[in-house]
Formats: C-alpha cells, structure tokens, sequence
C-alpha cells in the first residue's frame, strides 16, 4: 500500500475507533482486519432533528451510532409521533424489513441530538463473516435480544402501568432520561407529556 494511501486508511481507522472498540469486545478483531471491513464503512454527522430515514423510502444501510442519539418513530393519521426506539451511543438501528427486503420503510429515523453515526451495507452480516468468522453469532444475539427487548415493550404497553413503563425506559436506556425531550419519552412510553411529569415527581419523591 503506497504511503498515502496508508495514511488515508490510518485516518479512517481513527475516525472508526468507537466502532472499532465495539466489534473487538464482540470479536476481538485484529488491525489488519479492521482495515479490510473500513472500505464497507461510511460516515455521517447529523444535526440535531435531521431526518436520516423516512417512512415510505427504502432503508439502505444500517446505522451504528458512534455520539449521540437517534430514534425511530412513526406518525400517525392525525400528525402524530409515537417513538419506537432509541438510539444511544454503542447501539444499531435500522429498519430491517426494508432493508432486506427492499419495501418501503415503514418508520422514520431522526437525530434525537447531534449524532455521529456510521452507515454500512445491508450485506454487512455476510462481509463481516468472511473477515471475521463468528460475526453472523454476534448479530443472532443482537437479533435474538432486540426481539425478545420488543416482545418485553409490547407486553408492557398492554399490561403494565406507566409508572413501571417509565421505570422500564429507565433501566433500558439509563442514560438518555435526561438528554431526550421530555415528549419523546411521554410517545414512548405512550402517556401524554403532562402525564410524564406527574410520573417524575412522583418517582423522585418516592425515590427520595
């Protein structure tokens, strides 16, 4: 590799160095095959309220968040949003119907806050896979643990209180109660923001 070239592959490296950590506590990859996977990566800034995603578009990569926080959410017949998912740092998303199979998105991806973000392939299973054998286990886990995280949330809204709804957000994502609008959390949820601020006193009082 010429001199230049190297150098540009070493910035990008750095660039990737969140991710990078990330898939070595995962796979524990060497340098040299970090450096194959780069070519795969690209990456984005996104301002805070910027819409990565739109429902109705097809999904063409998958997002790992580096900084910041994103979230998907879907709008209803009336104008509005109910969120679906967050986010934060460490964490992917994407909306994996379209994404495998081409059809339009059926919800909206936006920057909850500025958000450093790495977009990569919707074949980024398989190219892992040949880099590193034991990539397609990890992303069954994830798989496996996201469905059984949406099964949880969805027994949740149908039979817990919003109270322990709350509470549930809390221990799911720990440290966004206090970086995400206070409406964002009131649609995840699924309570009336007005209801959400009864919910923090009283937990804060309880608490106390």
């Amino acid at each position: 590799m010429k001199g230049a070239a190297k150098r540009l592959l070493s910035i990008f490296v750095d660039m990737f160095e969140v991710f990078k950590l990330y898939l070595n506590s995962k796979l524990r990859l060497s340098e040299k095959q970090f450096e194959e996977l780069v070519p795969f990566i690209s990456s984005k800034t996104l301002a805070r309220g910027e819409i990565l995603l739109r429902a109705g578009e097809v999904c063409r990569h998958t997002t790992f968040v580096q900084q910041g926080c994103l979230r998907s959410f879907v709008t209803d017949l009336k104008g509005k949003e109910h969120t679906i998912n967050f986010a934060p740092e460490n964490w992917w998303l994407a909306d994996q119907n379209s994404l495998r199979y081409k059809v339009p998105a059926m919800f909206s991806i936006e920057a909850v806050e500025e958000s450093d973000v790495l977009l990569l392939p919707a074949d980024i299973i398989d190219i892992l896979e040949r880099i590193a054998p034991g990539a397609m286990q990890m992303f069954g886990v994830l798989n496996q643990n996201n469905m059984i995280a949406m099964q949880k949330r969805l027994i949740n809204h149908l039979s817990a209180t919003a109270d322990e709804r709350y509470l549930d957000f809390i221990e799911t994502y720990p440290s966004l109660a206090l970086r995400v609008p206070q409406k964002m959390i009131a649609s995840f949820i699924g309570v009336a923001p007005e209801s959400l601020s009864r919910i923090r006193g009283q937990i804060g009082v309880r608490r106390g």
